[in-house]
Order: C-alpha cells, then sequence, then structure tokens
C-alpha cells in the first residue's frame, strides 16, 4: 500500500537520515537471516546424509574490501582483518542504499511500493545480479545455482521490508 507522507512535506535531509537508520539496522537483521538461513540448510544436508565439505568461498563482501585496498593502498585487506573489512562493506552498503531509498521516498513515495519490498528487489537486481558480476566480483547470474539466487533475493525481501519499517518510525520521529 502506498502512503502520501506522514508529514505532508518532503523533506530530503530527514529522509535521508530515517533511511540511514533503516538501511543499517536492515543489514543486521539481514545477517541474522542469513546465518539462521545457512544453519538451517546446514541441519537439512545433515538429516538427508549430504555431508559434503566444501571449500568455503570468500565472501562478496571480502571480495570488494579486497578490490578497494587494492585500489586505495596497493594491496588486498590482510587475512586478520577480512571479516571486519567485509563487514563494513556491508553495513556500508546498507546504510548507503538506505540513505538513498530514504531520500528518494522523500520526494517520490512510489518507491516504498510494497512495504520496501520493491526497494530489496532493486537493491538485489542491481548489486546481486548486475554490478557484482559486471565487476568481475561474483560469477554471471547464469552460473549461479538458483538455490543461490532465492536465498540472495529472500535476503533482500528482509533487507527492504526492515529498512521501510524502520524508515518510517524514524521519519515520524524526526
Amino acid at each position: 500500500m502506498l502512503r502520501r507522507h506522514e508529514t505532508n512535506d518532503a523533506d530530503f535531509l530527514k529522509g535521508l537520515v530515517a533511511g540511514v537508520a533503516g538501511g543499517l539496522f536492515a543489514s543486521l537483521v539481514m545477517e541474522q537471516f542469513q546465518a539462521l538461513w545457512t544453519k538451517v540448510g546446514r541441519k537439512l544436508q545433515e538429516s538427508e546424509g549430504d555431508a559434503q565439505t566444501k571449500r568455503k568461498a570468500k565472501p562478496t563482501t571480502v571480495k570488494v574490501a579486497d578490490a578497494i585496498s587494492t585500489q586505495m593502498f596497493g594491496h588486498k585487506v590482510q587475512k586478520r582483518k577480512q571479516k571486519v573489512a567485509g563487514e563494513a562493506v556491508h553495513y556500508a552498503m546498507g546504510a548507503t542504499s538506505g540513505a538513498i531509498y530514504g531520500a528518494m521516498a522523500e520526494v517520490t513515495p512510489l518507491v516504498t511500493a510494497g512495504e520496501g519490498l520493491a526497494f530489496g528487489t532493486a537493491v538485489w537486481a542491481l548489486a546481486d545480479e548486475a554490478s557484482l558480476p559486471a565487476l568481475g566480483l561474483t560469477k554471471s547470474p547464469t552460473k549461479i545455482p538458483l538455490s543461490t539466487h532465492v536465498y540472495a533475493l529472500a535476503s533482500h525481501f528482509v533487507y527492504g521490508a526492515v529498512t521501510e519499517a524502520v524508515r518510517r518510525v524514524v521519519r515520524k520521529a524526526l
């Protein structure tokens, strides 16, 4: 359901702040959702007798951190700092996307369509499906299993819905 602005007057800065708050909190919730999804997936594999041990790939957020570090400092992130660097990338992306979303919601309420699900889908499509493969940081979407796409899209549904819920609450409070 689309809503006209709660205050009836658009305020770009308030929208931006509310979006950052929403994006940061949604990034945390998304991370928890992904951890739960992974845990349940492992349990299901164990119960089905599929105890294959796959080498764990480097998270995309760490690949992005490596690319930034290489560009800025001439070297990849040290192994002992990769987890923190990956987290920084994840939250920076969440906050930045949320900021853009919050600011846009002030001038174009249509972006809040679907209670943030359209936004989450757009972030998934632009980042996971288009930008990351184009930058060579992930495989082409056609080379990724359907289950991975479903996992990523579901994660971004969570991100979008939580971003919108928090943005709305924070925006009313401002």
